[in-house]
C-alpha cells in the first residue's frame, strides 16, 4: 500500500473554489486507480471522483461539472478542483488508491476538511 496525505481543505463561501491535493509516498500511482471520497457529518462516505490508471474518468453525479480530478503521475500526486462549492459540499475529503494494477482502493490518506458556508 502506499501512504496518502491529503492537503487544500479550508472554509470557503458558497460559490467559491478550492483545490484539493493528495501526495503519494512508499510506491509510485502509475500503475493505480486513484480517487475522492468524501464523508459529510452523520452520513455514509460517497464516491466523489476516479481516474484509472487508463486516465477514465468517473464523477458522482452531484459534482459532475463542477468538479475535476485530476492526477501527475510525475508527482505521485492526485488533484480535485472543486467550483461552484455548495453547502451541501461540506464534508472531510479522503483521497484514494488501488493496488498496483487492482480495482478497489485499499489505500487512503487521513482527510482533509472543506466546509462551504452560506
Amino acid at each position: 500500500q502506499v501512504q496518502l496525505v491529503e492537503s487544500g481543505g479550508g472554509l470557503v463561501q458558497a460559490g467559491g473554489s478550492l483545490r484539493l491535493s493528495c501526495a503519494a509516498s512508499g510506491g509510485t500511482l502509475n500503475f493505480r486507480n486513484v480517487g475522492w471520497s468524501r464523508q459529510a457529518p452523520g452520513k455514509e462516505r460517497e464516491f466523489v471522483a476516479s481516474v484509472s490508471r487508463s486516465a477514465d474518468l468517473k464523477y458522482a453525479d452531484s459534482v459532475l461539472g463542477r468538479f475535476t480530478i485530476s492526477r501527475d503521475n510525475a508527482k505521485n500526486s492526485v488533484y480535485l478542483q472543486m467550483t461552484s462549492l455548495k453547502p451541501e459540499d461540506t464534508a472531510i475529503y479522503y483521497c484514494a488508491a488501488s493496488g498496483a494494477f487492482r480495482t478497489d482502493f485499499t489505500s487512503w490518506g487521513q482527510g482533509t476538511q472543506v466546509t462551504v458556508s452560506s
